[in-house]
Parts: C-alpha cells; sequence; structure tokens
C-alpha cells in the first residue's frame, strides 16, 4: 500500500503533513496531464485519418474504430478508480497503467514504421486481417487500458493535495479542477500543432514520428509524476465500495418486509467516537427509502457488516443512485464531442488549408477551442469566480451543475453551426471544387464546443469528487469518463442505425453517412439529428438537476451547530439545499432529524 499512505487528513497531526500536498505536489501532476494529453488528444483528433489512409479503413469504419476506442479508454477509467478505491494507492496506480499506455505507443510507432504490419489497400471496407490485425488491436487495447487506468485515478490524485476541512486549502481545491484542465489544455494544443502536423506530413507518410513523440512525452510525464512521490498526501485504499454498495442492496432486500421506523433516529448509526473511520458521516435523506430498510437493526441482534448497515452507509449509495441521471443526461453532449474528432476532421481535409503561405494539418483545426480555452481558463478562475463569488458565496462562483448546464446548451449551439457549415462547404464544392471555403469555417463549431467542454468537464469532476463518499472518489471522478465512454458508443449505435434508417427510405438508396465521399452524403442531416437530440436532452437535464439534493456536507450548505437552520448559498432554486438536517449523539449513536421543509 505504500508506507507513507494515509487514511485521511483529520486523524494526521501537522508534522505529518507539513511539507506535503497542495500546489508544490499537484505541479507534477500538471506537468504529467500535459504531456500525456499531448499524445491522446493528438490520437483522438487525428486516428481518424491514420485509419482512413494507413490502415485502409472506408468513412464509417475508420470513425467507428475511433470512437469505439475511445469509448473503450474512457469506460475503463472505472477499473483504474475501483482499483485506487481498493487494492492500491492512487499513485501506485498511474505508475501501473502508465507503463501499459507507453508499452502501447512503442507498438504503434513500430508499426505505422514497418510496412510488413501495414495491411494493403483491399477496397473492402476494412482491410484488416491476420497478424497484422492482431498486433493492431492489441496495440488498441493496451493503448484503452493504460489511458483509462490512469485517468480513472490522476484527477483523484491531485484533489487528494488538498483538505476539504481547511478553509484556505478548500479554496485551492476549487481552482485545482481549473487549473488540472488548463494543463491538459496546454498540452493537447502542443499536440494538434506540432504532434498532428509531423504525423500527417509528406502526405501522411509519418505517422511513426508522431507516435514516437507522444510515447517520449508520456514516458516523461511519468517521470514527473515519480519525482514528486515525496510530496505527495497519500490515502490507504479503504474496503471495496462494491462490498459495501452490496451490503446494502442485500441488507434491503432481506429486510424488505419490515416496516420503516417513524423517526430516522431510530436508524442504525455509528457514534463518531466509537468509529475508526476519520470519515465524516452523511446526514439522512428521503429519497429512495427503500433502502433505509438495510439500516434496521432487528431485535437482540449484535451488529456487523452483513447484519446491519449504516445510516453513513447507505446514504453513500443513494449518493451514487441521485449521480446516476446526471451522468446519463451528459452522455449526448459526448457524442456530439465524438463528431468533432471524426466527421468534422474529414470535413476539414476537403477543405482550403491555406493560411498565407502556411498549409494547416486538418486534425489541427482543434487547437482554435484550445487556444480559448487557455486564455478563458484563468480569466474564468481569476476573475469570473471571484466577481460572481461576492453574490452567490459559493467558493466555485457557480454551482458543478449550473456548469454542466450551460455547457449542454452551448453543445447543441455547436452542432446546430457544424450543420451550416458543412451545407455551405459541400454546396460550394459542388459549384467550384478547384475553390473550396477555408479550413477556419470549422473554427465556430469547435470554438463553441470548446467552450462548452470547459464548462461541463470541470463541472463533472469536481461534482462527481466532492459529492463522492470518502472511500469512493477515484470511482466516482471516472463517472465522468463512463459519460464519455458512453458518449463515443452511442456515437457509433447512432452512424450505423441512421445508415441502415436512411437506406431505406431515401430515394438514392444510400445513407446519409455511406462511402467515403463527404460530397455525395448528408452529414448536415446528421449534424441537425444531435443538435436537436442535444435541446431535448437540456430538459431532461434541467428536471434531474433539480431533483438531486446535494450531500448534506456540501459546500452549498452553511453548516450551523444545533439544531439552527441550515441556509442554501445558491439564488438558483433547483440547486438550493432546503431541509434541515442535524445530528447529534444519542443512545450510543447518531439521532438524524429533519425539518418540514418540502422535500
Amino acid at each position: 500500500m505504500g508506507g507513507d499512505a494515509e487514511t485521511g487528513y483529520g486523524a494526521l497531526s501537522p508534522s505529518r503533513i507539513k511539507g506535503k500536498g497542495g500546489l508544490r505536489a499537484t505541479s507534477f501532476i500538471y506537468g504529467l496531464a500535459a504531456l500525456e494529453n499531448m499524445g491522446f488528444v493528438a490520437n483522438m483528433v487525428s486516428l481518424v485519418l491514420y485509419f482512413s489512409y494507413k490502415m485502409h479503413f472506408d468513412l464509417s469504419n475508420a470513425a467507428n474504430t475511433l470512437t469505439n476506442l475511445m469509448g473503450s479508454t474512457f469506460l475503463l477509467t472505472i477499473v483504474g478508480g475501483f482499483i485506487s478505491d481498493t487494492f492500491i494507492n492512487r499513485f501506485q496506480n498511474c505508475v501501473i497503467f502508465g507503463t501499459f499506455e507507453i508499452l502501447a505507443l512503442s507498438m504503434m510507432t513500430i508499426q505505422a514504421h514497418n510496412d510488413s504490419l501495414l495491411p494493403k489497400p483491399c477496397g473492402k471496407p476494412s482491410c484488416m486481417e491476420g497478424g497484422v490485425a492482431v498486433y493492431f488491436y492489441t496495440s488498441l487495447c493496451l493503448l484503452a487500458l493504460g489511458v483509462g487506468g490512469v485517468k480513472g485515478a490522476l484527477p483523484a490524485l491531485g484533489a487528494d493535495q488538498f483538505d476539504e476541512n481547511d478553509p484556505k486549502e478548500a479554496k485551492g481545491l476549487a481552482s485545482y479542477f481549473n487549473w488540472l484542465l488548463l494543463s491538459t489544455v496546454i498540452g493537447s494544443s502542443v499536440g494538434v500543432t506540432v504532434v498532428v502536423g509531423v504525423a500527417t506530413n509528406k502526405n501522411n507518410h509519418n505517422w511513426w514520428k508522431g507516435f514516437l513523440i507522444t510515447a517520449v512525452g508520456a514516458s516523461l510525464g511519468y517521470v514527473l509524476l515519480l519525482l514528486g512521490k515525496p510530496f505527495y498526501r497519500l490515502k490507504v485504499p479503504k474496503d471495496s465500495p462494491l462490498i459495501r454498495i452490496a451490503q446494502v442492496i442485500a441488507m434491503a432486500v432481506r429486510n424488505r418486509g419490515l416496516s420503516l421506523p417513524e423517526s430516522p433516529s431510530e436508524l442504525y448509526e455509528i457514534n463518531e467516537k466509537d468509529s475508526e473511520s476519520t470519515a465524516s458521516r452523511i446526514a439522512h435523506t428521503e429519497q429512495f427509502r427503500c433502502l433505509d430498510k438495510a439500516a434496521i437493526l432487528p431485535p437482540n441482534t449484535e451488529p456487523s457488516p452483513w447484519k446491519v448497515c449504516t445510516v453513513t452507509q447507505v446514504e453513500e449509495v443513494k449518493v451514487l443512485a441521485r449521480m446516476l441521471p446526471i451522468i446519463a443526461s451528459t452522455i449526448i453532449m459526448n457524442t456530439c464531442l465524438a463528431q468533432l474528432q471524426t466527421f468534422s476532421v474529414q470535413q476539414g481535409y476537403q477543405m482550403d488549408p491555406r493560411l498565407g503561405s502556411f498549409r494547416v494539418p486538418s486534425a489541427s483545426i482543434p487547437v482554435i477551442p484550445l487556444l480559448f480555452m487557455i486564455i478563458l481558463i484563468p480569466i474564468y478562475d481569476r476573475l469570473f469566480v471571484p466577481f460572481i463569488r461576492k453574490f452567490t458565496k459559493h467558493p466555485s462562483g457557480i454551482t458543478q451543475l449550473q456548469r454542466v448546464g450551460v455547457g449542454l446548451v452551448l453543445s447543441a449551439l455547436s452542432m446546430s453551426i457544424a450543420a451550416l457549415v458543412e451545407v455551405k462547404r459541400r454546396n460550394q464544392f459542388l459549384k467550384n471544387p478547384s475553390r473550396p471555403i477555408s479550413l477556419f469555417w470549422l473554427a465556430f463549431q469547435y470554438g463553441i464546443f470548446g467552450i462548452a467542454d470547459m464548462f461541463t468537464l470541470v463541472g463533472l469532476l469536481e461534482f462527481f469528487y466532492k459529492e463522492a463518499p470518502e472511500g469512493m472518489k477515484s470511482l466516482s471522478t471516472s463517472f465522468t469518463w463512463i459519460s464519455l465512454s458512453f458518449g463515443y458508443f452511442l456515437s457509433s449505435v447512432f452512424v450505423d442505425s441512421i445508415n441502415s434508417v436512411t437506406k431505406r427510405i431515401a430515394p438514392s438508396r444510400q445513407g446519409w453517412l455511406h462511402g467515403q465521399d463527404l460530397n455525395k452524403n448528408n452529414l448536415n442531416l446528421f449534424y441537425w439529428f444531435l443538435a436537436i437530440l442535444s435541446g431535448l436532452n437540456f430538459f431532461n437535464y434541467l428536471y434531474w438537476a433539480t431533483w438531486y439534493k446535494y450531500k448534506n456536507n456540501d459546500e452549498n450548505v452553511i453548516v450551523r451547530p444545533a439544531t439552527g437552520p441550515q441556509e442554501s448559498v445558491s439564488d438558483v432554486p433547483f440547486l438550493k439545499v432546503e431541509e434541515d438536517m442535524s445530528c447529534k449523539a444519542a443512545n450510543g449513536g447518531c439521532v438524524v432529524e429533519e425539518s418540514n421543509g418540502k422535500e
């Protein structure tokens, strides 16, 4: 587990944590985030070209291969999150899975450089077969496992360097996720310009050099992570979160025939002074009352983990259950993101790439929103947040769910603009193929979506980390990436389904996204489909954001001693905390009281 790992901050003396954590510790994590994402994001935006022109996939297969790779990568974050919450600490988790990532990038470098490991053109949707296919898909699987495992633990490792119970460090935590995103964006900017420029140079014959740069960059990033080890606060993994969840479900099912007590104070809870855990208790809530039956201690029964659960343990499961609709409501946005890394890149390949005498690779266009974000993130963190904080009294300026909502609206706008730009691009091509429109028309859809991502990604990471139970921080943070994963997989489903349906109903008997020629397709209609779906999804999100209730110890609540009412510091109705909950010791346990505030 690591001899210097700690179970929590509350039990430590100042001398044990002095000199550890804070900005100095996170600076190493920022460095890894920049160097690792330099290669990862470069691959995200350009691999569709590699699959098309080096691996000889057709249009839809190239797009689906990339979205399936990205979907698998983000889905595997839950593996990294679970392992770092249960078996090894987050630092060790990043080192182990980082090794897989470097191995995968090395394999991809070798394949791209060696013609004998590349498929021959065959005129089919996919030319992969034999040993070439085995090598190709093995490298992609290792890449997905390595990157996913690291992303499942790294954000939480950085957040662990700040103590939420310390007012000064709590402000640092509020800024941490913004600066983590900034580091990622800076690295990504180098990736989509330098790395992509090298890889696509000489008519797509330099891919091995691009992969080599990403492998070296990632290796340097993990060296930085290792150098920072003396400064990290490392928390010891606790009981498996899956076991704690299973205990609650099992006890609730076993006690399903019992009646709930009239007062939540009769439910079982451990007195803080009798508990070995340094984690704070969570007050009882009225949602998912069926799970409360897990906290009923039958008469003449000695308390034990598989006989009764505490109110806090039950509330941990309720927190995770309340998160599920939030995760689901952000999937459509990430489906839109997948289009900017597939079809929009292929659009750019058929547009005028010249900026004066310089030719811009189409896959480098995402640098435009990245540059926007490099400018906007410091402005947001240093100017907007302190200004808004004066009115909302919220440490982050606005709540995490408000940030996510802004991002969802902007993603729908981005897809609408993408549809309009595609119509203009195709009409100009049909009118005069020798004079295509400028590649920089794509800047509008990329720029707006970049701002949307700035709001949504940081909002989700902070939301899931702060709301998560103490022993599930990594697992909960990985929910952000799970949303991305489902978004990519859903993109593949949409592409295949829409092609299949439109092929049957279109007069030409051709699907909207058939073949390799965008000028014979109806990509604009696909974009409109996503724009409308995104608009509808925002109202779905609004409902669940209204329904969601923060943990009682969330920063949205000013907690007062005794029985004084809790105050919401947010003026947004659907994010106010309306319960009056307090916890006091009685009968050797915790009595949880609730006011008559509406649910």
